[in-house]
C-alpha cells in the first residue's frame, strides 16, 4: 500500500504552504502530492488567502520536487475546455519527467459555480460531457506522432488536431476516476481509468464500490488492472490529548473522525489501513485539512508509513 497526501488550498492555502507540504511529502517518503480542484471555500473557515489554481501549482511544484507523483482529485470537468485541459496536463507531465496522475470528475459544488461565473449543467449533462471529455483527452495524448485527432460528439467538436504537445509518459498520465455511483461511474472506470478511488467512506461502502468495479470490468472483458484506491481524512497523534488538538485545528470532533476517518493513535491508523489493504486498496489519499501542521506528516511518516 501507497500513503498519498491530499490537501484541500481552498479552505485556505496559499502557494508556498502548498510547497511546504509537497516538499516535506517528498523528504518523508510518501507516495504523492495531490490537491483537490475547487475555488470556493465549504464550511466555516474564511478561506482566505483564496483559491489556486491546481494546475498551475502542480506545474510549479513539477519544478519543485523529483520523486513524488503529482495529481488533483479531482479536476471538476466543467472548469475546463476539454483540448486545453489536455495541454496543460501535458505540459506539467513533461515538466514533472513523467509524474502526474490525472484525476477528473464531474463537478459538484455548484455554489462555487456561481461565485466564478462556471456553467453548471444538471447532472446527466455534467456526466455526458466528462464522457466526451475523457475520450477527447485520452484520443489526443494517444494520437501517435504526425498523425492528426478528430472527435465529433454532441457537445465538443475536434477536427484536424495536431494532438500536441505529447505527455512525458506513453500514452498519457494514469486516469483517476472516483465516486460511489453504481452504474455510470463503473461504465466510465472500466472505459478510461487506470485507478478507481472511493473518497470518504467506511471500508464496508468502500469494498461494495470496489466490488461493482471489478464486476464491470469483467463484465467488459477489461484485462487491463484496475488500482483501487480510497480517500481519508487523517488526524493523528501520539495520545488522545493530541488527537483531540489536531481535530479541534480541523473543527471536527474525534468520535466522528474515528468513525467516517483515519484518527486516533499510530496504531489504531495502522490497523484501519490494514482493513482497507484487505479490500484491495493500494493506495490511500491521507486528507490533511491543516496544511501548515507539517509535524503531523512527520507523525505519520515515523509511525504510520514506516510500519506499512
Amino acid at each position: 500500500m501507497r500513503l498519498r497526501i491530499f490537501t484541500e488550498p481552498q479552505q485556505g492555502a496559499t502557494y508556498e504552504t502548498l510547497l511546504a507540504v509537497a516538499k516535506a511529502t517528498e523528504d518523508l517518503g510518501f507516495d504523492a502530492f495531490f490537491r483537490s480542484d475547487h475555488y470556493l471555500k465549504m464550511g466555516e473557515v474564511s478561506g482566505e488567502p483564496g483559491p489556486t489554481d491546481s494546475w498551475v501549482t502542480l506545474g510549479a511544484l513539477a519544478r519543485e520536487t523529483s520523486r513524488i507523483r503529482l495529481g488533483t482529485l479531482v479536476t471538476a470537468a466543467t472548469f475546463r475546455l476539454p483540448g486545453p485541459l489536455a495541454v496543460a496536463v501535458a505540459q506539467v507531465d513533461q515538466m514533472s519527467g513523467g509524474r502526474v496522475d490525472f484525476g477528473i470528475g464531474t463537478g459538484w459544488f455548484d455554489t462555487e459555480h456561481t461565485a466564478y461565473g462556471i456553467p453548471f449543467p444538471a447532472l446527466r449533462e455534467r456526466f455526458e460531457r466528462l464522457e466526451e471529455q475523457l475520450e477527447i483527452i485520452t484520443g489526443l495524448w494517444r494520437t501517435p506522432p504526425g498523425a492528426t485527432f478528430d472527435f465529433e460528439g454532441s457537445y465538443y467538436r475536434v477536427a484536424d488536431s495536431p494532438a500536441l504537445p505529447k505527455p512525458a509518459q506513453d500514452g498519457g498520465p494514469p486516469v483517476v476516476i472516483g465516486g460511489l455511483g453504481t452504474k455510470r461511474t463503473p461504465r466510465l472506470a472500466v472505459a478510461h481509468a487506470d485507478e478507481y478511488n472511493v473518497p470518504f467512506h467506511q471500508p464496508n461502502k468502500t469494498g461494495a464500490a470496489f466490488d461493482r468495479v471489478r464486476a464491470a470490468c469483467q463484465e467488459a472483458g477489461r484485462t487491463k488492472p484496475m488500482v483501487y484506491s480510497a480517500a481519508q481524512v487523517v488526524c493523528c497523534g501520539r495520545d488522545d490529548a493530541e488527537v483531540a488538538r489536531r481535530a479541534e485545528a480541523i473543527g471536527r470532533e474525534v468520535p466522528e473522525l474515528k468513525e467516517n476517518g483515519l484518527a486516533g493513535t499510530p496504531a489504531e491508523i495502522v490497523e484501519k489501513l490494514g482493513a482497507f489493504a484487505e479490500l484491495g486498496a493500494e493506495h490511500v489519499y491521507l486528507q490533511v485539512l491543516d496544511p501548515h501542521d507539517l509535524d503531523h506528516l512527520e507523525l505519520l511518516s515515523a509511525e504510520v508509513l514506516s510500519k506499512l
